[in-house]
């Protein structure tokens, strides 16, 4: 009798365990389990199968929940045995970490679930953080916790700036560097793997300067809390970004699926929920906006654009759609933005000023064919209004004692990376350029150059199409299938999209039979895909490109992902194909002619196009205008603007395409209307911007003029420094005076190791032609010795700077005292800080924190004194 109820017993606990609820909230699951089955129903059921995985309830619900919102891409390029192992790895830390009980259920299935991050490549990561961090994190509170993942995330990875594809989390490892958004995409996933709710927090677009930033935000014991990511402080919500986060204009984070939490909602779609965070940040703002057409009435589903000029554009920070009164709104930081609104081919835009404008009307009153006049724009960013945690100097003294023992152990994996000297003697010299790029990555570049030594010039000419991003991550089984296809397309990438699956080798196999005919007549592949590929229905859907296999297997994409698979195809049947980066325009080269792919008409051909020379005057300050700088070009396209990318380089930005060298003597553009945007930065943040359309006509030439507007009035005295300080050098006590001469100086005051430092010397070393010619000295101070030894350690990162750069040391942090005085900073730990001053102690420039092109500010001052 004891023994059946015992059986009993074990049978009714293991059908509980069986019958726990991921989703607790019947009617919310009941909400996912149809969202499921129509994801299902869309990109197929084959999707969904697995061999011998036998999930409990629990798990099942939570795979579901997964499929219900996740991309396509990440049902398609990965298995469902997958996703069921990190859902499990979840669930157990969940049980065995001691805050896994303290963690709300909404929380853990949108912050600590899901693997994806941002746009990366998933990994194994989860499994793998969980066991190095669990014993690491033992014994500490939720915030302690945070605080030591970041540490470990500091050892691992440090600040570089690349292009804008995401590594995964354990190739930013492996190659020991990553932007910001690779740093934050790789906390995220450090924390979430110990069950801590975290989020990757990102400003679209500064409002004050150029460029954008993401950080990381994790829950603790209630409460949300910001840091910087791979940027270890004493205490939580404080980094670098405190200042620049309280002048921006817009905070997002996309929570995974469905999520019903307390924030503004920006955006819901099939795939993530949008919220804002910028409250979290600064002083925000309400407006509410109506859009109308031509005869006065309400538009509904009108797309709302929210712009912020940065890098010479108005940029996209968010979108939104208009409800059926053609009503919708946006909570913002209190300053300048350009809100565009389209529908069906028509648009109007207007200047909205977040904190003084309430109620805004915009109404669809242009066309391609009916333009707005030119004008002028101010832009004005929010007011700093940034809140400083209290630090103690015990605090900061251990912190940096951590911070220099994890730059050592990074440093020295880094040490076993190839170097120049280390390869000199190498017997193939023109592969040593690409195995150091490599870096982590470095064994398996070498051992494809010397696997193919015989036919070297093709696995050079393969490697010479990847960026320096892609060498650090590029495996070893889609060098082979390159190196070795048919093809002599040999280049793998296409854009930014993610290369995880070979294909060049299968597709040459299953287009065996139609090879020649696609190759005769590139347009029949053409049909072939329209005929074959269907679109995603759901068209605001999260675009993560699909591998061209799993295109292939379930016949289903984006319009994105059908761009990359016609090309790669394409190349590996010998047709010429790409993606033109300038124009986003899919391409195939028929004779010596590149032909426009639509995949809404039946006849392909190559666009009709004019060309566009601009007219500009050099002055001395500005000689030659740079794209992403001091001007875009947009064209207008079904009543939005789509950038066109003259851009040139590896970096998150800008590049090399200037009015001299690309639009001085005539740039051809396809037909059609555009949108020219100049602007001028000033040193407050605010920006002198305008703007214009134009036609360019088939065959014809059109001059518009490059308007850059210029500030008119001279340079102001706004403080003073004492140039008689005494900072130290080589060892001994000297003043500035006795090492700058007479006349005007730059002064710079460093934080080596910090994203804004690394910032302004690089851009200082971009106008080092410019700087070294008006001839004065610049003087940069490190806070100690230990720093100066950092950089003495990374200088050739930096590029070359001024040949009259004077080192020394703020021992006392005397300098920096009299400038936070003299100049009314709110913040003296806020570096680096910047002037311009002369012997006789005035001030004529100032720069605090996070500025994007601060070489170009002191040349452009430089010029007028």
């Amino acid at each position: 009798m004891k023994r059946n109820l015992l059986i009993l017993l074990i049978a009714l606990i293991s059908l509980s365990t069986h019958a726990q609820h991921f989703i607790t909230d019947t009617a919310y699951r009941q909400k996912v389990e149809q969202a499921w089955k129509e994801k299902m129903n869309t990109v197929g059921w084959k999707f969904w199968q697995t061999k011998g995985e036998k999930p409990t309830n629990e798990e099942e619900e939570a795979l579901k929940f997964l499929y219900a919102y996740m991309p396509i891409a990440d049902i398609t390029d990965y298995t469902k045995a997958y996703h069921l192992n990190n859902v499990r790895t979840a669930l157990r830390t969940r049980k065995e970490m001691p805050w896994g009980n303290k963690v709300p259920e909404l929380l853990f299935r949108h912050f600590v679930l899901p693997m994806r991050v941002n746009n990366e490549p998933l990994d194994s990561s989860r499994t793998i953080f969980y066991r190095e961090l669990k014993e690491r994190v033992k014994g500490l509170s939720m915030k302690d916790a945070i605080l030591e993942v970041n540490h470990w995330c500091h050892e691992k990875v440090t600040y570089e700036p690349s292009d804008s594809r995401t590594s995964s989390p354990l190739q930013s490892i492996r190659t020991g560097r990553g932007r910001c958004g690779e740093e934050s995409t790789f906390t995220v996933s450090a924390l979430r793997a110990i069950g801590i709710p975290a989020r990757q927090v990102y400003t679209p677009r500064w409002a004050h300067t150029d460029d954008n930033h993401a950080w990381v935000e994790a829950w603790a014991d209630g409460k949300w809390y910001f840091f910087g990511a791979c940027e270890p402080e004493p205490v939580l919500n404080l980094g670098w970004f405190n200042a620049p986060a309280s002048r921006a204009m817009l905070m997002h984070t996309r929570a995974f699926g469905d999520y019903q939490g307390p924030e503004e909602v920006m955006l819901r779609t099939n795939n993530f929920t949008e919220i804002n965070l910028i409250d979290n940040y600064g002083s925000a703002a309400r407006v509410d906006f109506k859009v109308i057409d031509m005869e006065g009435k309400p538009v509904d589903d009108a797309k709302v654009e929210f712009k912020i000029y940065n890098y010479a554009e108005f940029v996209t920070a968010v979108s939104k759609y208009t409800d059926r009164q053609g009503d919708t709104f946006l909570s913002a930081g209190k300053g300048d933005m350009i809100v565009w609104a389209s529908k069906d081919g028509r648009f109007g835009y207007t200047k909205v000023s977040f904190g003084k404008d309430k109620n805004v009307t915009i109404q669809l009153a242009y066309d391609e064919k009916h333009t707005p006049k030119e004008q002028d724009l101010d832009i004005i960013p929010p007011a700093e209004n940034a809140i400083i945690p209290t630090v103690t100097s015990a605090q900061k003294a251990e912190n940096n004692k951590r911070l220099a023992q994890e730059d050592a152990l990074r440093n020295a994996y880094i040490a076993t990376f190839p170097t120049e000297e280390s390869m000199k003697n190498y017997r193939i010299p023109a592969a040593i350029p690409y195995i150091i790029k490599a870096r982590g990555n470095w064994r398996t570049i070498q051992t494809f150059v010397e696997k193919h030594e015989g036919n070297i010039d093709r696995a050079l000419k393969l490697l010479s199409t990847l960026t320096d991003k892609d060498l650090r991550d590029m495996p070893m089984d889609i060098l082979e299938d390159n190196m070795n296809a048919t093809s002599n397309e040999v280049s793998p990438r296409v854009e930014y999209e993610m290369i995880l699956k070979p294909y060049k080798k299968f597709f040459a196999k299953v287009f065996r039979k139609d090879a020649q005919k696609f190759r005769n007549d590139p347009s029949l592949l053409v049909d072939w895909v329209k005929k074959n590929i269907k679109l995603n229905p759901d068209t605001r859907a999260m675009q993560i490109p699909q591998t061209p296999i799993s295109v292939w297997e379930s016949r289903i994409t984006d319009d994105r992902g059908r761009d990359i698979f016609f090309v790669d195809v394409a190349r590996s049947l010998g047709i010429e194909a790409q993606k033109d980066l300038v124009t986003w325009k899919l391409q195939y080269k028929k004779g010596k002619d590149w032909v426009d792919v639509d995949f809404d008409t039946s006849v392909q051909e190559a666009a009709k196009t004019g060309k566009l020379i601009l007219d500009y005057s050099p002055t001395e300050y500005l000689d030659d205008p740079k794209y992403y700088t001091h001007f875009t070009i947009s064209k207008i396209v079904y009543g939005r603007t789509w950038i066109m990318n003259f851009e040139e380089g590896q970096l998150d930005m800008g590049g090399g395409a200037t009015w001299a060298n690309t639009f001085k003597k005539g740039a051809t553009l396809d037909e059609g209307t555009y949108l020219l945007v100049t602007g001028q930065r000033m040193a407050d943040g605010s920006v002198m911007a305008h703007t214009q359309f134009f036609t360019i006509e088939p065959g014809k030439t059109t001059r518009q003029k490059l308007d850059v507007r210029q500030e008119s009035e001279g340079i102001k005295v706004i403080g003073s420094f004492n140039s008689e300080n005494l900072i130290e050098k080589d060892g001994k006590e000297v003043s500035i005076l006795s090492q700058t001469g007479r006349g005007y100086y730059v002064l710079g005051v460093l934080g080596m190791g910090q994203e804004p430092t690394n910032h302004a010397l690089h851009d200082i070393a971009k106008m080092k032609e410019k700087l070294d010619k008006w001839g004065r000295p610049m003087v940069l101070l490190f806070t100690n010795q230990a720093e100066k030894d950092k950089f003495e350690a990374q200088k050739g990162e930096f590029g070359n700077l001024l040949k009259n750069t004077i080192f020394g040391i703020d021992k006392d942090g005397t300098v920096v005292k009299e400038i936070a005085k003299e100049m009314k900073l709110r913040n003296p730990n806020q570096l680096p800080i910047f002037i311009i001053a002369d012997t006789f102690n005035r001030v004529v420039f100032l720069s605090q924190g996070y500025t994007i092109g601060l070489g170009e500010q002191l040349v452009k001052v430089s010029s007028k004194l």
